[in-house]
């Protein structure tokens, strides 16, 4: 088994940040892309440029680190950066506004972003508070409905 140093995951993260995580922008969207390497049946993280510039043992291990780092950068951020981030996402959405937002409140995606290895805590306090983006964001949708013309707006049932 291949020997990694902590040399050679420090390495492997600084290239994820720059080639991979900066470019996207914001943490939102980053902790989503990171979630997104990882094996939902073996928790194992896997990036192919990753592994073959570096080892798949020194990615995986700089993935998920990563993946902690950023989680618990956005899971302590202010709660206003929070819901402007979610925002953020759900505009790049090729979706309708409305459609994205009520499949964020009722499937719950988010629960999927935290990491393997966290704090309960913590855990709790990210998925407590994308719950409430949700609902923020939700409001933001009826003030929207409310505001187009009757004419633009679906008919109530019985009518």
């Amino acid at each position: 088994m291949l020997r990694v140093t902590q040399l050679d995951i420090e390495a492997a993260k600084e290239d994820l940040r720059l080639r991979t995580l900066e470019p996207i922008g914001y943490d939102f969207g980053r902790l989503i892309y990171m979630s997104s390497l990882r094996d939902f049946n073996s928790g194992e993280y896997y990036h192919h440029g990753l592994a073959h510039s570096f080892s798949e043992q020194a990615a995986s291990v700089a993935l998920a680190a990563c993946h902690q780092e950023i989680f618990y950068r956005l899971a302590t951020s202010p709660l206003e950066s929070l819901v402007a981030q979610v925002e953020h996402f759900m505009r790049s959405s090729p979706h309708a506004w409305e459609k994205t937002v009520n499949a964020w409140e009722t499937l719950e995606a988010y629960r999927v972003m935290i990491p393997s290895v966290s704090n309960r805590l913590v855990a709790d306090l990210f998925r407590s508070n994308v719950r409430v983006a949700v609902e923020v964001l939700k409001g933001r949708v009826e003030i929207q409905v409310e505001k187009q013309p009757a004419a633009l707006r679906p008919p109530l049932l019985g009518q």
